[in-house]
């Protein structure tokens, strides 16, 4: 599996593998395929605005979201973990120091599409 980079000091960062409660966030869960959940995560992602697939391999994608108003663009990757049909995730703002929690509610909102869903 491959491992997220750490989240930096600043605020500006949620991932399911951070080891500090304040970038902490729970992982997605799936019962489908791997190819399924992927195939499914990829659609609802892809609905939501100002959102470009960068990579895609394997059990793995990349994505970027730019704010609507000052074109700010935080990195999105997800990475399936098919023994344990976890998707683990990681959301940062690629500048400034604090993201008002938008990462964090970003990655809610996902969950809430894809629940039920994979």
């Amino acid at each position: 599996m491959k491992i997220l980079a750490p989240c930096p000091s600043s605020p500006n960062c949620v991932s399911t593998q951070a080891t500090d409660q304040s970038r902490q966030i729970a992982p997605y869960r799936y019962q489908q395929s791997l190819a399924v959940a992927k195939d499914t995560l990829k659609t609802i992602v892809n609905r939501l605005p100002r959102t470009r697939l960068v990579e895609e391999i394997d059990g793995y994608l990349h994505y970027e979201f730019t704010s609507f108003l000052l074109r700010f663009v935080d990195d999105v990757e997800f990475v399936f973990e098919e023994a344990t049909k976890t998707i683990h995730f990681r959301s940062a703002s690629r500048t400034g120091y604090s993201d008002l929690g938008v990462n964090r509610r970003r990655m809610e909102e996902i969950r809430a599409l894809v629940e039920g869903k994979l």
